[in-house]
């Protein structure tokens, strides 16, 4: 387009607007917006008017996606693809709002992490700021590095355990051999990671929007801006002072090009120069932007109706399995993404399960933990969406019928490297918020493995959220699976109940693992003779070979070692048992640095040579 047609095009779209704004000034006074107030949820929260509506308002009242709700006197702004945020401030001059997120139990790093701003009408003032989150076994003294040390993250932190974050540009050398790097957070709208690292509690956001074309001197001079959908375009409505009576008339066009005259409008010719040579790469680049989002936009669970349910799964017509709680499905998102379905059929207390999955691991991101994509919940008919693991359970891999001397589906290598995962999974759960998440049912049957074998923890239908400060967990009863109870579960007789539960299950999953059979088998006829952990227990003090099948180098140290572990996180004293950090340090230790721990059990003299 030349320069001069855009000067033609320009003038007579002012002349246009500037005719349309005469004839609504002399319009009825009944005009609509004096149907749409400015209002608010209470006297503390923030006025309430164009471009934001209350939900209650007509839609002329605002624009699409800025619609804001009311609740306990608190105004409620809700996102797409990360839920809902209360709203602490609105700047109309400089077309920006104030949020924090809802759910204040939320962990402040997750949710920050997962705030997305995906078919939303906002955007970050301020560019992200990557860090790297280093898992430490000893203090740190900071200003050591010559990165600079950003602090230490409290809440993540106990005696064992201290989380550091220093600039993501750092490498391991950076730090002392104490330290393994967890990861790398991103901070959006340029957030003091200094202010997180010691509190608990979520920050405030600042988001920006796209303000319309002239309401920046509309609001600068005192009034407040509107669309007139009649006329396609933007007013400015005036404020009326009641001690000087009315004044002019209520609703008068911003003319751009009238009112700023010839200087602006030539700065208008130069921006459509410039426009004119970055407008194809800027399309290019949002299009390349979009797609990527859409495909990744399933940061939190999506609500989906049983409708939806049946085209996600083409009508249930691939059934992955079935069990107690009812079917798995596979399917597809809308965009693509294959997932499993797991319809609930047969939910006990209430569809407290229902309710604990959900409310758990919703907002729950780690890379050893199943994501939990979306729910659905209508009338009786439940169920839940997540991430599809092509290589199913890790139950099918070592009891699998095939499973002999001469064929291990999984090789010791592999079978190192899924307890490692599994380990950092359930160390996430126990020390990654500000509240600890007891799994309660830590078994092969709930660790999934993708494509690439690295494992998930799914299934916590049995979990409970408890303070990191307290250490001792009340149950009304016992739960899990039977065969990967911790004792005290049963009786209170060998300690309090607390995150050393699923430490005992941990280690039964190990030695199953180790075995590839299960700790007590039924189709044995003399029990006596199949309880795995004493037969490897006695096995491993008298310096006895597992009778196992290795096929390299390595595989009988990779064996013991992981028989080692296990056997001291089922010690049936639980204050005897290591916490998850320090498994996994015995997991990346040698072998000849691991002791073997004390009878863990009280022995059924089963021989030696029972099982081979």
């Amino acid at each position: 387009m030349s320069l001069v047609m855009s000067l033609i095009i320009l003038f007579l779209f002012l002349l246009y607007t500037c005719t349309l704004a005469k004839a609504s000034a002399e319009d009825n006074k009944t005009d609509k917006y004096e149907f749409c107030q400015p209002t608010r949820c209470s006297n503390k929260s923030p006025r309430i008017r164009y471009p934001f509506r209350l939900k209650a308002q007509p839609t002329y009242c605002g624009l699409e996606g800025f619609e804001l709700s009311c609740l306990s006197d608190k105004t409620i702004l809700h996102f797409p693809s990360s839920g809902d945020y209360y709203v602490h401030k609105i700047s109309y001059l400089d077309s920006s709002i104030t949020i924090t997120d809802v759910n204040e139990t939320a962990c402040p790093f997750q949710s920050l992490i997962s705030f997305n701003l995906t078919n939303s009408k906002f955007f970050f003032l301020h560019s992200n700021e990557s860090y790297a989150l280093y898992n430490c076994t000893e203090k740190v003294s900071p200003g050591w590095t010559s990165y600079g040390l950003i602090g230490l993250i409290n809440f993540l932190s106990n005696e064992n355990n201290l989380v550091y974050t220093i600039d993501s540009e750092s490498s391991v050398e950076d730090m002392p051999p104490s330290c393994r790097k967890s990861g790398t957070v991103e901070i959006p709208g340029g957030l003091p990671l200094q202010d997180i690292a010691t509190t608990a509690r979520a920050r405030p956001v600042v988001l920006g929007w796209e303000a319309l074309d002239g309401c920046y001197d509309c609001e600068n001079s005192g009034n407040y801006c509107g669309f007139n959908t009649t006329s396609n375009s933007t007013i400015c409505v005036a404020v009326k002072h009641q001690k000087h009576g009315p004044g002019p008339s209520s609703i008068s066009l911003i003319s751009t090009g009238t009112s700023i005259g010839g200087i602006t409008l030539f700065a208008l010719v130069i921006f459509l120069i410039y426009r004119s040579r970055e407008s194809e790469k800027e399309k290019e680049t949002q299009l390349k932007v979009e797609k990527f989002l859409e495909n990744y936009r399933t940061v939190n669970p999506t609500r989906y109706t049983y409708k939806e349910l049946k085209k996600i799964t083409s009508r249930f017509k691939h059934r992955l399995g079935q069990g107690g709680y009812g079917s798995v499905f596979r399917g597809k998102l809308f965009n693509g993404i294959p997932v499993a379905v797991k319809m609930l059929e047969h939910l006990k207390g209430n569809g407290q399960e229902f309710i604990n999955e959900v409310a758990t691991i919703g907002r729950i991101h780690h890379f050893h933990i199943v994501r939990l994509l979306g729910f659905c919940s209508e009338g009786t008919r439940r169920a839940l969406v997540y991430e599809f693991m092509p290589n199913g359970s890790l139950e099918k891999f070592i009891f699998s019928k095939t499973n002999s001397s001469s064929h291990r589906p999984l090789s010791w290598e592999k079978l190192k490297k899924i307890a490692f995962g599994v380990a950092r999974g359930v160390e996430y759960l126990h020390q990654g918020c500000n509240q600890r998440i007891l799994h309660f049912d830590i078994k092969p049957h709930n660790i999934l493995l993708d494509h690439n074998f690295q494992p998930k923890i799914s299934d916590f239908g049995l979990a409970k959220l408890c303070s990191k400060d307290i250490s001792i967990v009340s149950l009304t009863a016992a739960r899990g699976t039977a065969g990967y109870i911790a004792p005290e579960l049963f009786s209170r007789n060998f300690g309090e109940v607390s995150y050393k539960s699923d430490v005992y299950s941990y280690g039964m999953m190990l030695l199953e693992m180790v075995g590839c059979r299960k700790n007590k088998d039924p189709a044995v006829e003399i029990q006596s003779q199949i309880y795995f952990p004493e037969w490897i227990y006695n096995r491993m003090r008298q310096g006895q070979e597992l009778c196992l099948e290795f096929e390299e180098d390595g595989d009988e140290g990779i064996a013991r070692k992981l028989a080692i572990v296990a056997l001291w996180c089922i010690q049936w004293n639980p204050t005897e048992r290591p916490s998850m950090p320090i498994v996994l340090q015995m997991l990346e230790a040698d072998l000849q640095s691991l002791e073997i721990p004390p009878m863990p059990f009280v022995s059924s003299d089963v021989e030696t040579g029972a099982i081979n």
